[in-house]
């Protein structure tokens, strides 16, 4: 039994849909990315440039005790 049986709206949506999906030569009318996937891309890239300078430095010895991995000090909101 269909979900949208006898509606012909939903009926006409199905179909469309299903038609869209097995044209291959049908134009990709939305390209946006949200904003929110650019921000969390971007914290992630950051954090692993931060990992990066942190594993490298000499300095803070004491403190990489405490925080060997960048992600643990940041979970902590210090």
């Amino acid at each position: 039994m269909k979900a949208h049986n006898n509606n012909s709206g939903n009926e006409l949506a199905d179909q469309l849909a299903k038609e869209a999906a097995c044209d291959s030569e049908l134009k990709i009318t939305y390209n946006k990315y949200p904003k929110s996937a650019v921000i969390n891309e971007l914290k992630e890239l950051e954090l692993q440039k931060w990992e990066g300078e942190w594993d490298s430095l000499n300095k803070g010895a004491l403190t990489k005790t405490f925080f060997p991995k960048v992600k643990d000090r940041v979970a902590k909101r210090l």
